[in-house]
């Protein structure tokens, strides 16, 4: 644990990253190191394209256990984790080894693609209000034939436990109070969220 303070201390000192949390439990298994290259990769590449939203971004690091927090709400102005949640990844993304993932962008594979992506537009689905996932880069392209999107689940719990959460079929599947709290923040933009997935 003093590792880790220690790690998230240098990280916010040197490197204009992670300032502060929301949530009073931080889950540790997050590295700075990794989470603020992946803010700096969001950040150069909404500069470059002003119809993004400047001020807030989406990240979901898929090396944390689905049992623990791995969806992070990020203030692009402030360098801060705003909110975090539980999400899903794919059945398919299952290996033998539990808590080692694979990833794939070929259609019925079940699995989570890693990359970039813009939350697109709302619609009513099997699970209730759900956002459209356009993928922005090879390893995510085939999100929208895929019917790749951002929705909630009765089956995903609010809080972090010990356990892995059940899978989805390749979709970000986050708990139905997590969800509204991510409702207001994407209908309240008036620019394009970024979803970046990594591993």
């Amino acid at each position: 644990m003093k590792t880790f303070s220690l790690i998230l201390f240098f990280a916010i000192t040197f490197s204009g990253g992670i300032k502060e949390y929301k949530t009073n439990s931080l889950s540790t298994d997050i590295e700075p190191e990794r989470f603020n290259s992946r803010v700096a990769e969001v950040k150069a590449m909404i500069h470059a394209k002003s119809n993004y939203n400047t001020k807030i971004a989406f990240f979901v690091d898929m090396k944390i256990k689905s049992g623990k927090n791995r969806f992070f709400v990020y203030d692009l102005e402030n360098d801060k984790i705003l909110d975090q949640g539980l999400v899903a990844n794919g059945s398919g993304s299952e290996t033998n080894v539990r808590g080692d993932l694979k990833f794939s962008n070929e259609p019925n594979s079940k699995s989570t693609s890693l990359g970039k992506y813009v939350i697109g537009k709302s619609y009513k689905g099997m699970f209730g209000k759900s956002y459209k996932l356009l993928g922005l880069e090879e390893t995510n392209s085939n999100a929208m034939m895929r019917a790749i999107v951002l929705h909630p689940y009765s089956a995903v719990p609010e809080e972090e436990q010990d356990y892995y959460i059940s899978n989805s079929k390749g979709c970000p599947m986050v708990s139905e109070k997590f969800f509204k709290r991510l409702e207001k923040i994407i209908d309240g933009s008036k620019t394009s969220i970024v979803l970046n997935v990594y591993y």
